[in-house]
C-alpha cells in the first residue's frame, strides 16, 4: 500500500471546528441533591421558561401538506458524493479483472474515508475470492463489493425505538459545529408529524445564544415546548428541569440539545457526564439514548470524536450528517467496523424529512448501483 500512501499525502486532512469564544467558561455547579421543584402547575418557577407555540393541529396540518411533496431517493441524494463518483469512474470503463484494478478500488476506498483497517478487510477478501475465480469480470467483483458493503453495515442498523419508555429521554451530543441543533428539529419532526408523539425540547446548549432561538423556532413551527433558562446557565440544571416538566405533563419524548465541545477538551466532557448523571437521579433509565451527530464531512477524526465521547458519556447511537453532496461517505463503513454502533440516522439534504432512518441497502445502492 506504499504507493496508496504517496498518492494520498498530498490531500488535506480535515481540521477540527474551533470551539465557541467561551466554550472553557465554567458553567456553575448546580446542586444535584437539591429538592425538586414544585410541578404543582404547568407554569411557575419550578419550571424552566417556556416560549408560546402555535396550535399543535394547525402546525401538524401544514408540515403534513408540505411532506406529501416528493422527496429525491436515496440514490439521488449519494450520487453527488465523493465515494459514489469514484466507484462509478472506476467501474464504468468495464475495466479488465485484474489486481491492478483491485489496487485502484483500494485507493479509491481509501480517498473515501472507508478507513485502513475496513478497507484492508474488504481488499484481501475480494482478492481471496478473485483468484480463486469466484467471479470472472469486472461485473462480478461489482457485485461481490456491494455484498461485502451491506454485510458490513447491517449489524449497525438498527432502528431507534422510543416507545419504550414515557418519557423517553433523547440526550444530543457531538463537537461543535456537527448540526445537533437542526438535528433535534429534524428529529421532533419525524415524532410529532410522522408518529404523532408529544414532545418537548431541552435548550440544554447554554454557551450559545443562537442556539436557544434556533431550538425556539423548531419549537414554534411545530408547536412544541422549549424550555430554557439564560446564556450561560447550568446545562445539567437545565435539562433536569426539562425531565421533571416532561415527567409532571407526560410527555413521550424529551429531546435534550447539548453545547458543542470538542472531544478534547476534559473539563467540557466531564461536564457531559454531569448531565447524564443528573438525569439518573430522576430516571435511573435516563437518558435512554445519547446520540451522537457526526458530520459527514469529518473523515477519519470522527473515529477518535466517537472514541472519546463514548468514553465520558456512553453513546448508545449515532447520526450521521451531511452525506449529500460533498461529503466522501465512507466514514459510516469506518465507524460500523470501529465501534459497532447503531446508526439512527443518516442526514441526506437540508430538508427536514431529508434526516432519514438508516437503510443499509438503500445507502449502498446510493453510492454503488446495482446496475
Amino acid at each position: 500500500m506504499s504507493n496508496l500512501w504517496t498518492r494520498l499525502a498530498g490531500r488535506k486532512q480535515p481540521i477540527e471546528p474551533p470551539p465557541t469564544d467561551n466554550a472553557d467558561a465554567p458553567a456553575p455547579v448546580a446542586n444535584e441533591h437539591a429538592a425538586p421543584p414544585d410541578m404543582s402547575s404547568q407554569a411557575g418557577p419550578g419550571f424552566p421558561e417556556t416560549r408560546e407555540v402555535a396550535p399543535a393541529g394547525e402546525v401538524l396540518e401544514e408540515l403534513e401538506a408540505a411532506s406529501t411533496k416528493p422527496r429525491r431517493g436515496w440514490r439521488e441524494r449519494l450520487s453527488g458524493s465523493g465515494f459514489a463518483k469514484g466507484l462509478s469512474s472506476l467501474f464504468s470503463r468495464n475495466p479488465p479483472l485484474s489486481d491492478e484494478l483491485l489496487d485502484e478500488l483500494e485507493f479509491t476506498l481509501l480517498s473515501a474515508d472507508v478507513g485502513v483497517g475496513a478497507t484492508t478487510e474488504l481488499i484481501d477478501d475480494l482478492r481471496r475470492r478473485m483468484h480463486k475465480r469466484e467471479f470472472a469480470d469486472a461485473a462480478g467483483l461489482r457485485t461481490a463489493l456491494r455484498e461485502r458493503l451491506v454485510k458490513l453495515l447491517e449489524p449497525v442498523a438498527r432502528p431507534l425505538d422510543v416507545g419504550t419508555a414515557k418519557p423517553f429521554v433523547l440526550l444530543v451530543v457531538g463537537v461543535n459545529g456537527v448540526g445537533k441543533t437542526t438535528t433535534i428539529g429534524k428529529l421532533a419532526r419525524r415524532y410529532v408529524v410522522d408518529e404523532k408523539r408529544d414532545v418537548l425540547l431541552a435548550a440544554g446548549d447554554t454557551f450559545r445564544a443562537a442556539a436557544v432561538a434556533q431550538l425556539q423556532e423548531w419549537g414554534a413551527r411545530l408547536g412544541v415546548q422549549v424550555c430554557a433558562q439564560g446564556q450561560g446557565a447550568d446545562s445539567a440544571s437545565v435539562i433536569f428541569d426539562s425531565l421533571q416538566m416532561a415527567v409532571a405533563h407526560a410527555k413521550d419524548v424529551l429531546i435534550a440539545d447539548t453545547a458543542g465541545r470538542l472531544h478534547t477538551r476534559s473539563g467540557l466532557m466531564e461536564e457531559l457526564a454531569k448531565v447524564k448523571r443528573v438525569l439518573g437521579k430522576l430516571d435511573a433509565g435516563a437518558p435512554h439514548e445519547v446520540l451522537m451527530v457526526i458530520d459527514g464531512t469529518t473523515g477519519q477524526n470522527a473515529i477518535s470524536q466517537v472514541r472519546q465521547f463514548l468514553g465520558a458519556v456512553g453513546v448508545t447511537g449515532l447520526a450521521v450528517t451531511k452525506l449529500d453532496g460533498t461529503a466522501k461517505g465512507g466514514v459510516v463503513f469506518a465507524l460500523a467496523r470501529e465501534f459497532a454502533l447503531p446508526i439512527r440516522y443518516v442526514g441526506l439534504g437540508e430538508r427536514a424529512e431529508d434526516l432519514r432512518v438508516f437503510d443499509v441497502r438503500a445507502f449502498v445502492d446510493g453510492l454503488l448501483p446495482a446496475n
